[in-house]
């Protein structure tokens, strides 16, 4: 096998038919199920935005009476949504509405999104496995052939790009909860394959980035749909003479730029406008590279041997939309983290492009290297499957004794119970990653994607076994249901409250896991005697007990009780119970 000085050079990817053998379609299917289904299945929306969103899906649905509601000005609390995110609530509330009877709403309202997150690693692929395609992106020829076939190497690349981003350690929570984030992901990552598509395949390209455009405009992300989109078309219209096969049509780039404008407008007639950029918000250095370093694992490492290994390439843009397509994207996102202050919500929208960048870096791995993110993904992830199990089995067992005292301090009032289909689907998925474990120590001819089938099925695996065995856990102390419990349980009988300063997302928790109809403490005098004779009883947060009394009378008030989310010290409602009539 020989190659040529210069194409040696200027393309690292050295890569024979050997090492581009299929990854069966049923191992990545089930991998991309295991990974889509915990965390939408059987457990209540977590605080604070998760709960929120549904808040404003139950609203939109009118599951809490005949509320006059507007579809265009989402409220809670009486309160209109601040990010001005329309699109994914309605797709909540047209879940909420279109429910089987019977089926638990907020169950129903975590039907669409989780299949925007399925969307979201279909988009990925196929993104990573048409910019494999194109010429620049392709494996140096050999002088006597034996070199990667072009199909069969873009589609081992663009496994291992979906490898990558199921193995990145920030996609797991966010992109499991019903959140505007959750919808900003999969309609940028759709984008990302759309602009990615352009010159292979047209009209699908075309459509798909129409609806992204408009889906990411109405998920609270206008300005960044126009950034992505204008910029990324542009990269991919450059030429540099290329076949007229591979050239994007300035048509097409037309189209996209109109659908940019048309999006911009629809935008300003509904006023969705939202400036994210806040200067006093900046992020700090130090806290942003903490951020980057755990939250992008391990893709960045990769992603950044791309851009060494190919480095050459950077010099020219129009040839290589390979490098320069996801680089666009992450570099706008990564500006958007600093600028916005938004954290980990803004930083997930990342995630796609950054695996894509990290696929171009399999070819060029050495075996040592390879070993290496082996030996350290089989340490790690089977580290943290065995704490997961332990803990199971102490709250289970009692043995051993000092995990299931732990987790009565920090989450007092817990009761464990045993669920038999959890502990089989986590007993399986533990099966699955001893075999992944055994396959990946034999003697194997070395395939592209093979150094990401490790971090990827490990990072699935304890996914998975968190939200089967610590599932009612992680319910009890990031759920609100257990606060609202203990206030519903002291003020007995009830079917509305006076509140005062409850965040949205708590007033979303009192209306549905308490059932209860929440009247603003300021609307107290005008609702009659009658009515405030049937409603009693007032909520305050303690962060607003210091405006409380500037609002009401608190000698027609007793304080009852102060209640605290048993998982959380920053978190406590008081109760208070109106004096009876003399």
């Amino acid at each position: 096998m020989t190659t040529s000085a210069n194409d040696s050079i200027s393309n690292p990817a050295i890569v024979a038919q050997s090492a581009v053998r299929r990854l069966p379609r049923w191992v990545l299917l089930g991998l991309c199920l295991a990974y889509v289904l915990p965390g939408f299945v059987g457990r209540t929306p977590w605080k604070s935005d998760d709960m929120e969103a549904f808040g404003f899906m139950l609203h939109l649905a009118q599951a809490f009476g005949p509320e006059t509601i507007s579809w265009i000005k989402p409220t809670l609390l009486g309160q209109v949504d601040p990010n001005a995110a329309l699109l994914p609530y309605w797709l909540g509330a047209w879940a909420i509405q279109l429910a089987p009877q019977g089926l638990p709403l907020d169950a129903a309202a975590h039907i669409p999104f989780a299949g925007l997150l399925a969307l979201t690693l279909f988009s990925t692929w196929y993104g990573a496995y048409a910019l494999a395609r194109t010429p620049a992106a392709q494996p140096v020829a050999f002088a006597f052939g034996g070199e990667a076939q072009p199909a069969d190497y873009a589609r081992a690349v663009a496994d291992g790009g979906l490898l990558a981003l199921l193995a990145t350690l920030g996609l797991a929570r966010l992109s499991h909860e019903a959140t505007p984030a959750l919808a900003q992901l999969s309609f940028s990552t759709m984008l990302f394959f759309s602009l990615a598509n352009l010159a292979h395949k047209r009209w699908l390209a075309l459509i798909s980035a129409a609806i992204a455009i408009f889906g990411l405009a109405l998920s609270a992300a206008p300005v960044l749909a126009l950034i992505l989109a204008g910029g990324g078309a542009l990269i991919m219209s450059l030429d540099s003479g290329k076949p007229s096969a591979l050239r994007v049509r300035r048509v097409d780039v037309a189209w996209v730029l109109l659908t940019c404008l048309a999006s911009a407008a629809i935008v300003s007639v509904l006023d969705l406008w939202r400036w994210r950029v806040d200067f006093s918000q900046v992020m700090e250095m130090k806290s942003m590279t903490r951020l980057f370093l755990w939250f992008l694992w391990p893709a960045w490492p990769l992603a950044i041997w791309t851009l060494w290994r190919w480095r050459y390439q950077l010099k020219n843009v129009p040839a290589n939309p390979h490098l320069f397509l996801p680089l666009w994207f992450v570099s706008v996102i990564f500006c958007t983290t600093y600028l916005s202050g938004l954290g980990d919500r803004s930083l997930l929208l990342a995630l796609p492009a950054l695996a894509t960048l990290a696929a171009f870096a399999l070819p060029t791995l050495k075996r040592s290297v390879s070993a290496f993110i082996d030996w350290f993904t089989l340490l790690f992830f089977s580290a943290g499957a065995l704490i997961i199990w332990v803990v199971w089995l102490s709250l289970q067992t009692g043995f051993p004794a000092k995990p299931a005292l732990n987790i009565a301090r920090i989450a007092p009032g817990f009761e464990p119970h045993f669920s038999l289909s959890a502990l089989l689907v986590a007993l399986v998925a533990t099966l699955a990653w001893v075999n992944l474990v055994r396959w990946r120590s034999g003697r194997h001819l070395p395939v592209l994607w093979k150094s990401m089938a490790m971090p990827a099925g490990g990072a699935t695996l304890c996914w998975l076994l968190v939200m089967t065995l610590w599932l009612p856990l992680l319910d009890f102390g990031r759920s609100y249901a257990p606060l609202v419990e203990k206030v519903v349980s002291m003020m007995g009988p009830s079917t509305c409250v006076h509140y005062h300063g409850l965040s949205r997302a708590q007033g979303a928790a009192f209306e549905f896991h308490g059932q209860l109809k929440l009247i603003p403490l300021q609307d107290s005098a005008s609702i009659g005697q009658g009515a405030t004779l049937s409603c009693p009883w007032l909520i305050v947060d303690t962060q607003s007990l210091s405006t409380l009394a500037s609002d009401i009378e608190l000698i027609a008030w007793l304080q009852h009780a102060t209640v605290r989310r048993p998982s959380d010290n920053n978190e406590d409602i008081v109760l208070f119970r109106r004096k009876p009539l003399s």
